[in-house]
Formats: C-alpha cells, sequence, structure tokens
C-alpha cells in the first residue's frame, strides 16, 4: 500500500514538473511558443465556441509593423475577436500587434500569455456578464492590460501581470458609462503603477483577494469618470469597505 501511494506521489511531482502551465496559480514562467501565425485580419471566435490551437501556445500576432504605440485601434486592428460566450485557450500573442484580444460579448481567456502590449492586451466591450481571464500573463504593458469599457463584470483568476500601467482599468471617459466590477483573485503584479483604477462615481467596485505584489505603487485607485472624454480626475485611493473591497491582509509582498 505504501509503495503503491509513493508511486503515486512521483507521478503526480513528474506531471507537474512537465507540465508548467497547467498548475492553477500565477506563474512568471511564460511558454515557448513551438510556431508564430502572422494575421492579416483578427481571428474571430464565434459565440459559444472555443479556439485552442493544435499546437498549444502557438504565437499569433499581426506581422511587422503591427503595433502603432499608443494610438486607439479598433476590432479590425485586433488579434482575436471573441463573440458572447466565446473562449480563447492556450496562445501566445505577440509584440507585433495593435489590439490584443477584444472581447465583443463576455468571454473567457484560458492560459493567454502576452509577450508584449503595444495599446491594450483585452479590452471588454460586453453589455452585461462576466468574462473570465484565467492562468495566464503579461509583460510590458506601458498602459493598460484589461481595459473594461462594456457593463457587467471582469473576473481575473490566477494571473502574472510584470512591468505595467494599470492591471485593470473601467473605462474613464467612454461616452457611455455605467457600474461595472472587477473580481481579482491569486494575482502576481510585479513592477506597476496601479493595479485596479475604478470610476467610484458611477459605483464601480473592485474586490481583491490574495494577490502578491512587488513594486506596485497604488493597489487600487478611484476615479470620477465622466462620458465627455475628459481626463478624469482622481478620487482617493485604498481599500474603502465600499467601492475599493480589500484589507491589507489579502495584498502581501512578492
Amino acid at each position: 500500500m505504501f509503495s503503491k501511494y509513493l508511486a503515486t506521489l512521483i507521478f503526480l511531482g513528474v506531471f507537474a514538473a512537465a507540465n508548467p502551465h497547467e498548475k492553477r496559480a500565477a506563474t512568471n514562467v511564460f511558454p515557448s511558443p513551438p510556431t508564430t501565425s502572422h494575421l492579416s485580419k483578427p481571428i474571430t471566435v464565434k459565440a459559444g465556441q472555443t479556439f485552442t490551437p493544435s499546437q498549444a501556445y502557438t504565437r499569433y500576432d499581426r506581422g511587422s509593423g503591427g503595433c502603432n504605440g499608443q494610438s486607439e485601434g479598433g476590432d479590425a486592428d485586433a488579434v482575436f475577436l471573441l463573440e458572447e460566450g466565446a473562449t480563447l485557450s492556450r496562445v501566445v500573442i505577440g509584440a507585433d500587434q495593435s489590439e490584443g484580444v477584444h472581447c465583443l460579448g463576455s468571454c473567457t481567456l484560458d492560459h493567454v500569455f502576452f509577450e508584449d502590449v503595444c495599446e491594450d492586451a483585452i479590452t471588454i466591450k460586453q453589455s452585461s456578464g462576466t468574462s473570465r481571464i484565467n492562468y495566464g500573463g503579461v509583460s510590458h504593458a506601458s498602459d493598460k492590460v484589461v481595459q473594461h469599457n462594456g457593463g457587467g463584470t471582469v473576473i481575473i483568476n490566477s494571473f502574472y501581470v510584470e512591468d505595467f500601467g494599470k492591471l485593470y482599468r473601467s473605462c474613464g471617459n467612454c461616452e457611455s458609462q455605467t457600474k461595472r466590477s472587477v473580481q481579482i483573485n491569486d494575482v502576481w503584479a510585479v513592477k506597476g503603477s496601479t493595479l485596479v483604477g475604478i470610476n467610484s462615481n458611477y459605483g464601480d467596485t473592485a474586490t481583491i483577494r490574495t494577490t502578491k505584489v512587488n513594486s506596485v505603487s497604488t493597489i487600487c485607485q478611484r476615479y470620477n469618470g465622466n462620458n465627455s472624454g475628459k481626463e478624469p480626475t482622481k478620487a482617493g485611493d485604498g481599500p474603502d469597505g465600499t467601492y475599493c473591497k480589500y484589507s491589507t491582509s489579502d495584498i502581501t509582498n512578492a
């Protein structure tokens, strides 16, 4: 009995070592893409469908010169467009792109890694519902990783982010504004300006749990958002129990 138990433990240990990206925890180990696909237009993942490449962690980009700095792009500039209920799984988004993933409805990103972010990595356009970003990572995002322009909720689980401006931002000056929510669980954030930015005047909420940070200036920044296109003003930061829902014990130094 003991020998069978020991053999099982050894097998599980070997499996975990051989599959570092299957761990259900934030990891700073990015996959090595086996190949790269240069796209001339976005790949659309239809409603309710899942896109997983035949070779896991294939790199996708928009070809040389795809990044135009911080110039705002549209759906046509994205690498992937996810319709309502679509899932994108086990891909790497390369540096040569202007916009990474646009979620046109509620979506799921599962083990999706971004090697370098041009404008925004993930843009959430759902009118309602919940989008989930699970077990992936981002490096080098000078501005925002997740831009939440639509409504509903975004849940970010077991995610790694390094060298970034903001992990999540509820749109501060969209023409159409609404209450938005974000949940942050088991995130590992390194070298960033702001983990979360929300609009308290529209009732946004950010719930943060079990998060590790290293050299992150602000955990939860509240803004006075607007629908006029002007730059939003700051309205305070830190846990307040109403909009920024976390305690200091939820945040540990990595």
